[in-house]
This record gives structure tokens, sequence and C-alpha cells, in this order.
């Protein structure tokens, strides 16, 4: 049965009360459409955990591209003050900032037409989903996308 993901926004809540599967498909299907991705709050500390999950999604294959208005690099990649600089198209914007810092970062999103928006652990702002959700984009809230692309790797 095909599924029109758009209508769905994924948190863990989301997972608990509604159905695994539809969720595992959302999430691998993301991963299969996805080669570039901007991480907004990308850190140059290697102690962050924005700055880990960069370098593990470079180290498995994704281009990332770091956004960030204070550094100029961070992992060897030109930093970007904002999505809406970066020149090339972005498949997935991965979101390391505060919740309430999130709804301008998912209009910028939507407006480089991004395909998947994803807050990371603690990041949830349901504003912010509606807008990318209504705007065709799917939505991951408050989860790690370190954590989900091992579990696809070691499936």
């Amino acid at each position: 049965m095909a599924h029109d993901f758009n209508e769905y926004i994924i948190t863990k809540r989301y997972v608990l009360n509604r159905s695994v599967a539809i969720h595992t498909t959302i999430i691998e299907s993301i991963f299969n459409t996805t080669s570039t991705i901007a991480i907004v709050g990308l850190s140059e500390n290697a102690n962050r955990p924005s700055n880990r999950v960069g370098n593990y999604l470079i180290n498995n294959g994704f281009e990332v591209i770091p956004v960030n208005p204070n550094l100029e690099s961070v992992l060897g990649q030109k930093c970007y003050p904002d999505l809406i600089q970066i020149p090339v198209q972005v498949d997935l914007v991965n979101i390391f900032r505060r919740s309430e810092y999130v709804k301008p970062v998912v209009e910028e999103a939507i407006r480089i037409g991004v395909k998947s928006v994803w807050m990371q652990d603690g990041v949830k702002n349901d504003e912010a989903a509606k807008l990318a959700s209504d705007a065709g984009v799917l939505v991951i809230m408050d989860d790690c996308i370190y954590r989900q692309h091992k579990r696809k790797v070691q499936m």
C-alpha cells in the first residue's frame, strides 16, 4: 500500500502512538532520497553532538553543508550563514537549534525547496512542522539522524 508521507510529522511520540512500520518506511525513504544535508547549528567543537553527527554523516557518504553564521568552516567544509546562501540544492535540513529558533530555519528550508526537515533530539516545534508539512516537506522532530541511520545501516 502506497502512502502519501507528506501527511505525517514524525516524532518519538508518534512512534509510540502509531505504526512503527510507517515510521520506519518514512525514515528509509528519506535516507534513500538524500545526498546533501545542511546542518544548521553545526559546531566546530568536536565534543558537541552536532559535530559528531556531521562527521558521521560525511563518513557515511553524505555531502554535509555547515550552516552557522559565526564560523567560516567546520569539518573541512565551507560554512554558510543561512540556508539561502547555499549555492547547491539541499535535500535535507538537519536542525541543531533550540525549539524556539526553529521556525525561521524551516521557513528558509521551504524557500530553498528541501525534501525533508529533521529536528534533532529535544528539538520540537509544532508550528514549524505544520508549515513544512503543508509545503510538502517531510518532517522528523525530536529524533536523532545519527541513531536512525545507524539502525538503517545495521538492518
